[in-house]
């Protein structure tokens, strides 16, 4: 199996595998239409929709695209918590009708709604009042909806206290920043033990990101099936380097764009594509033990 890929290299021409996208249901700015149009247009024949503890737009995304002739798979973008930090685990292959799946899920995004307020109390008194009733009341109305910090972020930008996204990050919303507040959650390895009762595939979101390379043989002990090497937030060295991690961990790998929405950065739906060689050996072993 050639890193050709990895290196940045152009994939043949089999139309792009994005597994790593997100919608309204969560944090995205694109409604499933939306985001299965310019999924469309960018050349994008199989899909997963990755929302953020949720798994609401499932149904809706699989028979839009369906209907543009895009072949997609259930997935989910679940929060774990080590130490304090995030650590995102991707699921694939689901079952989104697993009802001990969906009770995690709904205290999950309690977990969500609660951090939203509190973050958006600190704010207040930190003289950067935002107004976080109409999101709150929407994710307990819409009770598959998950909400977190992109869009306090947005309500920000909305009250003139920040220009961008990144800003309010950067300044006021990430680690360490005085608004912040550290999440609730499950640890990755009770995160990877729950995807796999919905009949699941479990990979390491953006490990590039997420720096935890220590764990990860610990991880896939604990049954973690894959690494995200392929993510818009990796460099070409760093997708060489987790692909060989993966490989010599035993592990399959994954990737996709991780497209939110419009924003500064030049993310779209396909723009980081999983190559198909890649792809084979994940619908291989999901063939094998699915």
């Amino acid at each position: 199996m050639t890193l050709q890929h990895a290196q940045g290299q152009p994939e043949p021409r089999r139309g792009l595998i994005d597994l790593h996208l997100h919608t309204t249901a969560s944090d995205g700015r694109c409604s499933p239409a939306e985001l299965v149009d310019r999924a469309a247009a960018a050349g994008v024949t199989r899909l997963a929709v990755t929302d953020h503890d949720t798994t609401s737009a499932t149904g809706e995304i699989r028979a839009l695209a369906a209907g543009r002739g895009i072949d997609t798979l259930p997935g989910i973008e679940i929060t774990a918590v080590e130490n304090g930090a995030d650590v995102h685990v991707l699921g694939y292959f689901i079952d989104p009708a697993d009802e001990e799946l969906q009770r995690f899920l709904a205290t999950q995004r309690e977990h969500r709604v609660v951090r939203v307020e509190e973050i958006a109390a600190r704010l207040a008194g930190l003289g950067k009042p935002i107004d976080v009733t109409g999101l709150v009341a929407d994710a307990r109305t819409q009770s598959m909806r998950s909400i977190g910090r992109p869009q306090i972020a947005r309500a920000m930008i909305d009250a003139g206290h920040v220009a961008t996204i990144d800003e309010a990050f950067a300044h006021w919303l990430g680690r360490d920043c005085p608004a912040f507040v550290p999440r609730s959650g499950a640890s990755p390895e009770s995160v990877i033990h729950r995807i796999h009762a919905a009949r699941g595939l479990a990979s390491l979101a953006h490990p590039g990101r997420t720096r935890i390379d220590a764990r990860l043989s610990a991880l896939r002990d604990a049954g973690l099936d894959a690494l995200e090497a392929f993510h818009s937030d990796h460099a070409p060295d760093e997708r060489i380097r987790y692909v060989h991690t993966a490989r010599s961990l035993g592990l399959l790998v994954t990737g996709g764009s991780d497209f939110h929405g419009d924003s500064a950065r030049t993310i779209t739906p396909g723009s980081t594509s999983l190559p198909e060689e890649y792809w084979a050996a994940v619908e291989g072993a999901q063939q094998r033990h699915g």
